[in-house]
């Protein structure tokens, strides 16, 4: 019994002991280790890829216009701007250029809406013509709207249209859009916050940094700050003025001036500014008015604009002070403004109407005073100083913005610019809104600010940019883009071709040789005969046209010697020869259309 017992206290005192904690278990039994669990793979959810958003400028880039930039999320596209550009000067007979819609008709599918940061052309004008073949909803503020509704009327679309404004916050398929108050040379500017899984964007739009703006609507720097602070992945910024030190005027500075301007002359005086620059348009008539001067309205467009900034409550100005520009034979000089398009230099523009005399209402004289509260778009310098010349030669008195304060940019200067990605302070960035020498200052401004080369990306239209994670990758000719010439009510059936034979006319003019062949014998039965257009005076040239009439008739008479009797092969005879004589008597290269009737 006691050795029993004995046992039994033996069995307790070891069950007593202390588990073994060392990590030294070189001396232990392989069975007395302690096993430790392995919680490795308990409950932990595998890591999802990262998902990827891609960037796609289709217009806007290496250029000033046509402004269109999609974002692409899994299979929907956010498109923000759909503009057009005016054409280079060898674009004989364009009207207008617009981005190549190729690939967004391709994925028509996908796209959930396109969103607008403000109505200037270059950001509005394409729209009737993606209307055509695409149609989803538009987003843009009471006057973008407003701007975007009268274009759609002129070409007879219908869109679905939703006016939102600066501080809300809206749904477009996967994307969250929240609009951000900026300010421009037009009212109702904005910038966009765009928020998916796959990333955050802030694109600022035409944007400058106003702290006294007419409107009293000042550029929401706190809601970029406060972005800033949450984190964004990419911005996407304004470059127009990067290369342009220090910062852009305030807009109060142009009123002071014409202001100033008013009080100072008793003459007649012709403001012409852009259409759309509505705030501007409306302080020049509050001048007007304050000086006891009518206001009349010249140009199809300033009326359509101010007509719907009274439309909409931007302008707010008594009916007695507007006079009918048809109506101002009677008005004295000191008691007239007259507020014009033509700013441009644009051909049937209203001043440039007045220039050469041909405006049904106004007729220029002496002393008139004429303010161009505007610069030249680049391209359009040439056209500008057409228009000032045949001014001075009506001795008109002009004033630029270059001899006074009558014009402001609308875009950021470089002080401005680093403010913006100071606040914003975006992981990476990509320069927009410029040609390639505004994208390359602008790249280098904001690596000067402490920003890694490798995430700034200066691309080109159709350049791919993808966000995944914590990367962004650049991919070249991604997609499709281009530009898309617009004549009359032809749409992309202008090519370098037609381009190549409009310039060839246009430089030395067209000779057609025409004859009548037998198709049987390949003789001449009539002809030939030469008409010339843009060549050279007929009249005056006879003995040159005479030989080139002799040169075809030798070609064909060839052509019937050796037996060609294919029109084709008699047409590239003739006109090679043609041109051989021509260019040796003249140093002309004329286009030459050899046309031959068979009987």
């Amino acid at each position: 019994m006691e050795e029993k017992q004995k046992q039994q206290q033996e069995q307790i005192k070891e069950a007593s002991k202390p588990e073994v904690t060392s990590n030294d278990n070189t001396n232990l039994n392989p069975n007395q280790i302690p096993k430790k669990k392995n919680n490795n793979n308990r409950g932990r959810r595998k890591k999802k890829p990262a998902e990827s958003l891609r960037i796609v400028p289709l217009g806007g880039l290496k250029e000033i216009g046509k402004n269109i930039t999609l974002l692409e999320y899994k299979n929907e596209i956010l498109i923000i701007d759909c503009g057009f550009t005016f054409p280079e000067d060898e674009m004989f007979g364009v009207d207008v250029v617009i981005p190549d819609f190729t690939y967004l008709k391709e994925n028509k599918e996908k796209i959930k809406g396109l969103i607008i940061t403000h109505g200037h052309e270059d950001h509005i004008g394409g729209i009737p013509f993606f209307l055509r073949d695409i149609n989803v909803p538009i987003y843009g503020t009471k006057l973008t709207v407003g701007l975007i509704k009268n274009k759609l009327k002129e070409h007879k679309v219908v869109a679905d249209l939703n006016v939102i404004e600066a501080g809300q916050v809206f749904q477009v398929g996967s994307f969250s859009v929240e609009a951000i108050r900026t300010n421009h040379s037009i009212a109702d500017a904005l910038a966009y916050f765009i928020k998916c899984p796959a990333g955050k964007i802030i694109h600022t739009g035409d944007f400058k940094i106003d702290y006294t703006p007419v409107d009293n609507e000042v550029i929401d720097l706190a809601r970029f700050a406060q972005l800033g602070a949450e984190g964004v992945d990419l911005l996407l910024a304004d470059s127009t003025n990067a290369a342009r030190p220090g910062f852009t005027p305030t807009e109060q500075v142009v009123s002071r001036t014409i202001d100033d301007i008013l009080t100072k002359t008793e003459k007649r005086v012709i403001v012409v500014t852009f259409s759309s620059n509505l705030r501007r348009s409306q302080k020049i008539m509050e001048a007007a008015i304050a000086h006891g001067r009518k206001i009349a309205i010249s140009g199809r467009s300033m009326e359509n604009v101010i007509g719907l900034g009274k439309e909409l409550g931007y302008i707010n100005l008594p009916k007695e002070s507007f006079v009918d520009i048809r109506k101002i034979k009677n008005i004295p000089d000191k008691n007239l403004l007259i507020i014009s398009t033509g700013s441009q230099g644009e051909p049937m523009s209203a001043l440039t109407r007045m220039a050469n005399g041909e405006h049904k209402a106004v007729q220029l004289k002496k002393n008139d005073v004429v303010l161009f509260s505007s610069t030249p778009v680049p391209g359009n310098e040439k056209t500008v100083t057409n228009v000032v010349n045949k001014l001075y030669e009506l001795d008109v008195q002009v004033i630029q913005s270059d001899i006074m304060d009558i014009h402001v940019s609308g875009h950021a200067s470089r002080e401005e610019l680093k403010l913006m990605h100071t606040l914003v302070k975006p992981k990476f960035f990509m320069p927009v809104h410029g040609e390639h020498r505004h994208l390359n200052e602008h790249a280098a401004l904001a690596e000067n600010l402490g920003m890694d080369k490798s995430k700034i990306f200066v691309m080109n239209n159709g350049d791919a940019l993808t966000l995944k994670g914590k990367s962004a990758v650049q991919t070249k000719n991604a997609v499709q883009a281009g530009a898309i010439l617009v004549d009359g009510y032809g749409v992309g059936d202008i090519g370098n071709v037609v381009l190549r034979d409009r310039k060839l006319l246009s430089e030395s003019g067209l000779i057609i040789a025409v004859a009548t062949v037998d198709s049987a014998s390949g003789e001449i039965v009539a002809g030939p005969y030469l008409v010339s257009r843009g060549f050279v005076y007929v009249k005056d040239n006879s003995a040159i046209m005479n030989d080139a009439t002799a040169v075809v008739e030798k070609s064909l008479n060839k052509c019937q010697q050796e037996g060609i009797k294919d029109f084709t092969s008699m047409k590239s005879k003739v006109r090679s020869e043609l041109k051989a004589y021509i260019y040796s008597k003249t140093k002309r290269n004329p286009m030459i259309l050899p046309i031959f009737m068979e009987i």
